[in-house]
């Protein structure tokens, strides 16, 4: 008797957190500073989700120790989906591999929602590096070991694994300078500060289309539809060469069902309407939208190939 009355109890608080949620604003957390990726994923999903749950959902930067900060945050959150984290990558797929004592478990600690899209990275100099494709990058830098550096968005993220896989590829060797987010980042390369980076198509294609930063190839097998005329890393002579930026959608561990579901249905919608689809073309992103399930088992694959990465790259967890 116990039991039903336990689960009856259960199902009664499901039905009314499904029937009443959401009724107030929702916060999407993004682990960056403003000014990159997670910015040209998060903000346009915001504003489309705001119009399908009928309430606000803004997004709020928390930057700083590759994503742990606003990771950390999140877990620790009540599980009631008014506060969930847009990671990249690097969150849910890396860090765990680069840090001894990371302050979440990425596979633990959260509900997933759904996978939002991904994106190919590109190879970006100051217009002054006396490089004007990939394979004189390459010669430049083997010839100047040590001497040349490309600036990240922190250790473990996209832009800093890029390089990693495109230095051992080349048998290269650069400096690496990483920054808080992208903004910052982007600002030393086109000072020339710092000579390279890999960049995201839609937080640096101002830049591009300004003739301040110099495209050399991009990440993915394929070409990009937002920089068609840029070669991938196998057509500018590295066959093989694959990285690409996905990003997620996940709530603290303990959010109820009903409520993941609805925001599964939510973002799933959103991901339809003409208003992300375009924002998303433009900037070279591919809307996915798959199940919580999906996420999972996308998770885990991705843990064990970048961590592969990283042991052949002799990148060691501080």
């Amino acid at each position: 008797m116990r039991v039903l009355t336990l689960f009856f109890v259960a199902m009664t608080f499901c039905m009314s957190a499904m029937a009443e949620y959401p009724d107030k604003p929702i916060r999407i957390i993004l682990p960056y500073a403003p000014g990159g990726g997670a910015d040209t994923v998060g903000r346009p999903l915001a504003v489309a989700l705001s119009k399908v749950l009928g309430v606000s959902v803004y997004v709020e930067n928390k930057g700083g120790a590759s994503g742990n900060i606003a990771m950390q945050y999140v877990a620790n959150s009540s599980p009631n989906g008014y506060t969930v984290v847009l990671p990249l990558t690097a969150q849910v797929a890396v860090n765990q591999s680069l840090f001894k004592h990371l302050p979440y478990d990425p596979q633990k600690d959260f509900a997933p929602i759904s996978v939002i899209g991904e994106a190919p990275y590109f190879l970006a100099v100051n217009p002054s590096f006396p490089a004007k494709n990939l394979q004189e990058f390459i010669d430049v830098v083997k010839k100047n070991p040590g001497k040349y550096s490309y600036a990240s968005t922190g250790l473990g993220s996209g832009l800093h694994l890029s390089m990693e896989l495109l230095e051992s590829m080349a048998k290269i060797n650069m400096v690496h300078v990483p920054y808080t987010g992208a903004g910052a980042a982007y600002t030393d390369v086109l000072a020339g500060r710092v000579q390279a980076t890999f960049a995201g198509v839609g937080s640096a294609k101002g830049f591009l289309d300004a003739g301040l930063l110099r495209p050399l190839a991009v990440t993915t097998p394929q070409r990009s539809a937002a920089l068609p005329n840029v070669p991938t890393m196998s057509e500018a002579g590295l066959p093989g060469y694959e990285s690409y930026v996905w990003y997620a959608l996940l709530a603290p561990k303990g959010t109820p069902a009903p409520v993941i579901q609805k925001l599964h249905d939510a973002v799933v919608a959103a991901l339809k309407t003409p208003e992300v689809q375009k924002e998303f073309a433009a900037d070279g992103i591919q809307p996915i939208g798959s199940t919580p399930e999906q996420l999972t088992s996308f998770i885990t694959s991705e843990t064990v190939k970048w961590s592969a990465l990283m042991k052949r790259a002799g990148v060691a967890p501080e």
